[in-house]
């Protein structure tokens, strides 16, 4: 954790801090003095991460709702803006992994498979609801403010005739295909925004941290969560990022995400898709 203080006065939403990587970047984007907006689904452990981030000496405030249900990301979204200010960056880090049984295929609310919504429509949403209030902000501090997107080197092409996995269901599939998803969506939302106003980027954090979904899958953890921290930080930090917008990172470095991601009709499919899907609970792109 730093002691400087790059963003004292910023507010920064993180999603999935209650524990794993997004529980060490809530504390560590605290220690560079901003106010962390802390989402979970448990109130205790939101309420401990909240009294952790305070003690590190910075301003905590606690917003739950299940993403797996876009009916709870909109209300999310709508106590946000109500409630909120400014918004200077949000990190979409809450994550469905591969499951204890990779198996078991399951779904969201609203009847969608469960890591394609969690990993990619709720932060497709999400974003979009929150844009007024990144533009205000951004607008109002001549500073662009910054989407980051967890994703990870593990992607899978998706399958548009089988989108929700209904034959071969495999859980890491299941996730590769939602964060290659999530990747190509940070592309097609980042050609739709002025980079002065809004960038959008994603990035792979760390291979194998030690994180509740590795291990629940089964996989033996390599790293620790504090190697995603730094690379997932950066984004929201660095200022040499200022304006650099559409762009996918293996850790520190841009890197080429799978070749789906770049095809235009696979975006244009996916976008008709994400857009039928998440249509019922948003509201037009970017109005202010």
């Amino acid at each position: 954790m730093t002691t400087e203080t790059p963003l004292l006065g910023r507010t920064v939403l993180v999603t999935g801090t209650t524990q794993g990587l997004g529980r060490a970047l809530a504390l560590d984007l605290a220690g560079q003095g901003a106010t962390v907006l802390l989402h979970g689904r448990d109130p205790e452990r939101l309420a401990e991460a909240a009294a952790e981030v305070r003690a590190a000496g910075s301003e905590a405030r606690c917003y739950r709702a299940d993403l797996g249900d876009l009916a709870q990301v909109r209300a999310l979204a709508d106590r946000l803006l109500q409630d909120e200010p400014r918004l200077d960056a949000v990190v979409h880090n809450a994550v469905a992994g591969g499951g204890s049984d990779p198996t078991r295929r399951e779904l969201s609310a609203q009847g969608v498979e469960l890591r394609l919504a969690v990993n990619h429509l709720a932060p497709h949403l999400l974003t979009r609801l929150l844009l007024p209030l990144l533009r205000r902000t951004a607008r109002a501090e001549g500073r662009a403010g910054r989407v980051v997107n967890v994703a990870s080197m593990g992607q899978q092409p998706v399958d548009l005739a089988d989108p929700m996995m209904e034959r071969d269901y495999e859980g890491l599939a299941a996730y590769c295909r939602s964060k290659l998803a999530l990747i190509t969506d940070t592309f097609e939302l980042a050609g739709a925004l002025p980079a002065d106003e809004v960038t959008v980027n994603a990035l792979h954090p760390a291979h194998l941290m030690d994180t509740p979904g590795v291990r629940a899958y089964g996989l033996v953890p390599e790293v620790g969560v504090e190697e995603g921290v730094r690379p997932t930080a950066r984004l929201v930090t660095d200022p040499a990022l200022e304006g650099v917008t559409g762009r996918y990172f293996d850790r520190f470095t841009e890197a080429r995400a799978h070749e789906w991601a770049y095809q235009p009709a696979n975006r244009a499919g996916l976008a008709a898709l994400t857009e039928r899907l998440a249509a019922p609970f948003a509201g037009p792109l970017g109005r202010d």
